[in-house]
């Protein structure tokens, strides 16, 4: 993938997908706006809470395109927000009526999430639009190491959190439970975990590995 292919699809495909994306989910879940918000919205407030910390305040990151706000690009949730629901939806062939089936979902947008977004961001790095100052970067190393020291966690790990979240909430929606207190609960929860399990399992991979967090921007040797 070349730099003019990253330069457009950041305006383009979120321009398309946002929509389509809303739409898929509204129409698998008959019209519940309560699931649509744990399926669609969540992947939009993950990536501007957490690349935002990692570029703006750690300053790990850093977007290389026109329209930022410091080193975050103003959309970016967006972008990675209605690409992942897109490929959840894709990926999710029936909804969740048993815990099995919330386990079963889990495993689904783990592998496949984490998968795609993995490719996407070794792409992103070769085109120069995303740079990742993490210790792999500083030793040199290939853009497909950089990248594999920090997207199993945050993609993956992202990926097995959210399809609990969502199997859970078809769960729910099945017994017309997914209103209220359980949904504000479930809402609030997934998007927590979504956040602290992938940067928990992040730094102590990081300290096992590297002998610091990985939470600041690392000097090349």
């Amino acid at each position: 993938m070349s730099r003019k292919f990253f330069d457009w699809y950041q305006y383009l495909g979120p321009l398309f997908l946002t929509p389509l994306s809303f739409y898929l989910w509204w129409k698998s879940s008959n019209g519940s706006i309560e699931f649509v918000f744990i399926a669609w919205f969540i992947p939009i407030i993950y990536v501007y809470i957490v690349p935002g910390v990692g570029t703006n305040i750690l300053k790990v990151w850093e977007f290389d395109t026109k329209y930022k706000l410091g080193k975050f690009r103003i959309q970016h949730g967006f972008v990675f927000g209605s690409a992942t629901s897109t490929i959840a939806w894709l990926s999710h062939t029936s909804a969740a009526s048993t815990i099995i089936d919330v386990i079963q979902t889990a495993f689904i947008f783990s592998s496949v999430l984490g998968l795609w977004n993995i490719i996407y961001d070794i792409k992103a790095i070769k085109s120069k639009i995303l740079i990742v100052y993490n210790q792999p970067w500083a030793d040199g190393k290939s853009e497909e190491a950089i990248v594999m020291d920090y997207a199993p966690w945050f993609f993956a790990g992202f990926g097995m959190i959210y399809g609990l979240g969502v199997g859970t909430a078809e769960l729910l929606l099945s017994k017309n439970m997914l209103e209220g207190v359980l949904f504000y609960g479930l809402m609030l929860l997934t998007l927590a975990l979504t956040i602290i399990v992938p940067v928990l399992g992040y730094t102590r991979q990081s300290f096992k590995i590297h002998g610091h967090s990985g939470c600041k921007p690392i000097d090349k040797n």
